[in-house]
């Protein structure tokens, strides 16, 4: 088939959407599909335009056998409620023309368009119609509902309209996906046919992410002191997170010698963050490392660390969970009982309520304590991630389910 790929982000972004949207076209490309991507240069999760590439510039480019086109944006140095909404229509804006003139001059079988931003679904169902191609609406994050949820935006009017829009919008598509059940039920809440619907979640490279058996030589790059319980987050550090919790649990464990909490990665709330750790001696931060060192990076862990604010849990099934239970070592996580991240670590780790300051340090507390506990959990983390999150199997049974 021929596939064009709408979406704001793509390889060589190392975490997030754009490490899984690059992993899919590859992927596409290696079952014989022709991929076309239109998206932006790669920003997140550092809101910086990476070296090499342009902000005002449209660029073309060939990574794993798709030709990539890279459409201007706007990237705030703060971003905020309103300044990330002008980020994600620039986008919008820029690739708009890009998709018009390949759905009418290329002619591709299926538009595949990703959720954030959902600024770009109008534009994706005119080029599938245009070009009498099937579209196809993968939701990564509900941003709209998030935005409102966690109080980015706060207008009942504007709630009320949009949501009708969206609604409306949602329905047209040929194929609607998401990655965790319980988005899937919000999927069909909003007026969408269950028979319309696919579970795409995302997967894991259990080849690449393992356990390693000996100490990762990370641990001395980073000049981690000897002799620590490493208590790691890694990922993008922005705002609907709450990883504050992590820096007052740190503070309330500020006079153990061994434990040591480690942040590793980059994003909007950083420098925030950074602040709000003066003085205290047992955190660490470190940059986001590259892809190669991913596994290094995971295995330096005792124990991960999954912080999401209240609300958060079904809007966004975060992507790191994958990975983090791959790598065989117990989670901590918050979230409400029986939402998606707490049935899937039930028996893989802790969850604790959000903002639950007390349970969140008495669970670190336990696992920490009982290395015994930490093997069990972990090697269940890790049956899980290769039974459930392998990519050829998630990847295969969506595209089969599209086709069928």
């Amino acid at each position: 088939m021929k596939i064009l790929v709408n979406g704001i982000n793509h390889t060589p972004e190392l975490t997030g959407i754009g490490k899984y949207t690059g992993e899919m076209v590859k992927w596409l490309t290696e079952q014989g599909h022709e991929v076309k991507v239109v998206t932006a240069p790669p920003y997140y999760p550092s809101w910086k335009i990476s070296k090499g590439y342009s902000s005002f510039l449209y660029q073309r480019e060939w990574i794993d056998g798709a030709r990539v086109i890279r459409c201007p944006l706007w990237v705030p140095e703060k971003p905020s409620g309103l300044k990330r909404i002008v980020h994600l229509a620039s986008f919008a804006f820029t690739s708009f023309p890009v998709m018009l003139w390949n759905s009418l001059f290329w002619r591709p079988d299926v538009v595949f368009v990703i959720e954030p931003p959902f600024l770009c679904v109008p534009g994706a169902l005119l080029s599938a119609k245009l070009a009498g191609a099937k579209s196809w609406l993968h939701i990564q994050d509900f941003e709209i509902d998030a935005a409102f949820d966690l109080g980015i935006l706060k207008s009942k009017k504007i709630k009320y309209w949009v949501s009708r829009v969206e609604c409306w919008l949602m329905k047209k598509f040929y194929r609607v996906s998401t990655i965790s059940v319980r988005m899937l039920e919000r999927v069909v809440a909003k007026g969408v046919m269950p028979e319309k619907t696919i579970l795409f979640e995302n997967w894991v490279e259990t080849e690449q992410i393992f356990p390693l058996n000996e100490t990762p030589r990370l641990y001395g790059e980073l000049g981690l002191p000897e002799n620590r319980v490493i208590i790691l987050y890694s990922g993008n550090m922005g705002e609907k997170q709450g990883l504050e919790i992590i820096l007052d649990a740190a503070r309330k464990f500020s006079n153990r010698k061994d434990l040591l909490f480690l942040m590793c990665g980059d994003g909007a709330a950083k420098e925030r963050l950074l602040g709000l750790s003066s003085g205290l001696e047992n955190v660490v931060f470190a940059p986001l490392q590259p892809l190669d060192k991913l596994n290094e990076l995971l295995n330096l862990a005792d124990i991960h660390l999954l912080p999401q604010k209240a609300g958060a849990e079904d809007l966004v099934m975060p992507s790191k969970l994958t990975n983090m239970m791959a790598s065989g070592k117990p989670v901590v996580a918050t979230a409400m009982p029986d939402t998606q991240i707490a049935n899937v670590l039930i028996d893989s780790g802790i969850v604790v309520e959000p903002d639950d300051i007390s349970a969140f340090v008495e669970a670190i507390d336990v696992l920490a304590s009982d290395k015994v506990e930490c093997g069990r959990l972990g090697v269940n983390g890790r049956a899980y991630a290769v039974q459930h999150w392998g990519r050829d199997n998630v990847l295969s049974s969506a595209f089969t389910s599209f086709i069928n």
